[in-house]
């Protein structure tokens, strides 16, 4: 356990001192580029942090869903990919008139920046996903997790059970939280969603029908 956290902590300072470089290189690019295009004085300073900003603050979002069981938001992805495009394409226009090799030498901060942050946010979701599971009943919507597996050799009754807890506390668990802790494809989890939701309504679906 001790050289696996001293491993966590020099990957998690290491990534924080290449996104440090990457961000600094990544915003005198655009800033130049900034200038170079009619940007002055505030504008120009601030046109840098509106774009890695941006890619950070939709990581952050995708983090935040992640760790309490939702699905992500469109919104949040679309402005993650915006923003990922928009600072390599800055930093390669940047480069551009000095060739090809100076196209490529000029993206590659952006690249880091952008591999660094993905890189954090991984290691934050995988040492938050045993918390989550361990402190899980403190939340309204997981305290029947723990008694789910009412069939243990049974994962598709088990997860009906599990969906049907989270209706009945009035916080339903998600389809992807599911396929993730079952180990299922969330086409099936969908399936088995549908025949509990059918079963509360007093209907069987016809597979469980006949």
């Amino acid at each position: 356990m001790t050289g696996d956290r001293v491993i966590r902590f020099a990957t998690a300072a290491v990534v924080c001192a290449v996104a440090a470089f990457a961000a600094v290189v990544s915003y005198s690019h655009i800033y130049g580029l900034g200038r170079a295009h009619g940007q002055d004085g505030t504008a120009a300073r601030l046109l840098p942090l509106s774009v890695d900003g941006l890619i950070l603050a939709a990581s952050l979002v995708l983090l935040h869903e992640a760790r309490n069981g939702r699905d992500a938001p469109r919104l949040a992805r679309f402005m993650l990919w915006l923003g990922i495009g928009a600072t390599v394409g800055a930093n390669i226009a940047f480069g551009a008139g000095y060739g090809l090799l100076g196209a490529l030498i000029s993206a590659w901060p952006a690249v880091a920046f952008i591999g660094a942050v993905e890189i954090a946010m991984q290691q934050v979701r995988r040492a938050c996903g045993p918390r989550a599971a361990i402190s899980g009943p403190a939340v309204p919507a997981v305290p029947a997790v723990p008694a789910v597996p009412a069939v243990p050799g049974d994962v598709e009754q088990a997860v009906r059970a599990a969906y049907a807890a989270s209706v009945a506390a009035g916080q339903p668990l998600s389809q992807r939280a599911m396929a993730e802790r079952f180990g299922l494809s969330r086409r099936r989890v969908s399936q088995l969603v549908v025949q509990v939701t059918a079963s509360g309504n007093g209907h069987l679906p016809e597979s469980e029908a006949a």
